[in-house]
């Protein structure tokens, strides 16, 4: 990039080269598959909230198209890193596994160790689970946790879910079909039946240029953090794929993103007068280390309160956090209230319209 291109930089143009990045300005992705192959992964701790998160990069998709590709097994939903629910492509999940639960297990350690979780458990349990979702059956967890109550399993004071997390790491389990507001369980081979076969420095290679191409622009240090992956690792990845990235320089830090998103720079970047209303947990702010270009620090309170790890639905306009939104109980029908970080003057006209149309939007994905 040019220096004339370096000195058009603000956070709110970065803001915006990652909202076209993910799928939020423009054309948006052609399914619910694509969307998430597209995003590498996306944070799903929260199912209704990746719902929307989807939702939002899928013109015209509904609730119930997302649920379906999950209950297809089109995408999956576990847990690859920071110990935490993403939701990833089914063909992705072993070989990011391979990369990640090694780390995951050994921090657990700790906890399990506490919990009375030794190897031998971890196998009697996988023995027992698979016995329950043999022949390409699926199981709750309360039906899995019954189980292993029945051979001297103790699922209380957390034990049980960390078992099945383990057993996910390992892979013998999978969250498969939604039932409910819950997903049930089914044997890893059975549900995913496409698995690539990455090594780990070729896998770390292919996964940190498919965050910046989805994610960028962004740093090294928000992939290390996103994915857990050793900065010196990631360094190493990056020095394999930089030649298939563009560098951009903004105050004093390399932010790396896919070229086609920085082709956007040559003739004015799009969404300055967009605005979004996005679910809490969204990759547009929690994919990243350091959130402060798009979400000012003195505000950081009001979407995280009392830094609970819960992430409110976020108001987004020219590529910047705004405020929150509630959507009351009540389904389609629902009310849907923006609250501005500004709130004596609220949004200006235009952006309450837009965000209106945002509502309404939002009720036509529930109700499809």
């Amino acid at each position: 990039m040019t220096a004339a291109t370096r000195s058009r930089l603000s956070p709110g143009i970065i803001g915006r080269l990652r909202l076209a990045a993910q799928g939020l300005l423009g054309p948006g992705f052609s399914s619910v598959p694509d969307a998430v192959r597209g995003m590498t992964a996306m944070q799903a701790q929260d199912l209704p909230s990746v719902l929307w998160a989807l939702g939002q990069r899928v013109p015209g998709s509904g609730a119930q198209d997302i649920r379906g590709a999950l209950d297809r097994g089109e995408i999956v939903r576990s847990w690859p890193m920071r110990g935490t629910l993403h939701v990833l492509a089914p063909e992705d999940l072993g070989w990011v596994l391979g990369i990640t639960s090694g780390r995951m297990v050994q921090s657990a350690a700790g906890r399990h160790r506490q919990l009375g979780i030794m190897a031998a458990d971890v196998e009697l349990c996988a023995e027992i689970a698979l016995g329950l979702v043999a022949g390409g059956g699926a199981a709750s967890r309360e039906a899995l946790f019954a189980a292993f109550e029945a051979a001297g399993q103790g699922t209380r004071s957390q034990r049980g879910i960390h078992l099945l997390w383990r057993l996910c790491q390992g892979r013998w389990l999978v969250p498969g079909p939604v039932a409910g507001q819950q997903q049930l369980f089914a044997a890893f081979d059975d549900w995913i039946t496409g698995s690539r076969s990455l090594d780990r420095e070729e896998g770390t290679a292919e996964w940190l240029l498919r965050y910046f191409r989805s994610h960028g622009p962004a740093t090294e240090r928000d992939f290390s953090w996103w994915s857990g992956i050793p900065l010196t690792e990631t360094r190493a990845a990056l020095a394999r794929v930089s030649d298939r990235l563009t560098e951009l320089k903004f105050g004093g830090t390399s932010y790396w993103l896919a070229p086609e998103t920085a082709a956007l720079l040559d003739h004015g970047v799009p969404g300055q007068r967009t605005v979004l209303a996005l679910p809490g947990f969204d990759e547009f702010l929690l994919g990243y280390a350091d959130r402060s270009l798009v979400l000012p620090p003195e505000h950081a309170e009001k979407i995280v309160p009392g830094g609970n790890g819960v992430f409110r639905k976020t108001i987004v306009a020219g590529g910047a956090v705004i405020g929150t939104w509630a959507a009351p109980a009540g389904g389609r029908r629902a009310g849907v209230v923006p609250e501005p970080f500004d709130a004596v003057n609220g949004l200006r006209p235009a952006a309450q319209k837009s965000f209106g149309l945002q509502a309404a939007k939002y009720r036509r994905y529930l109700g499809s």
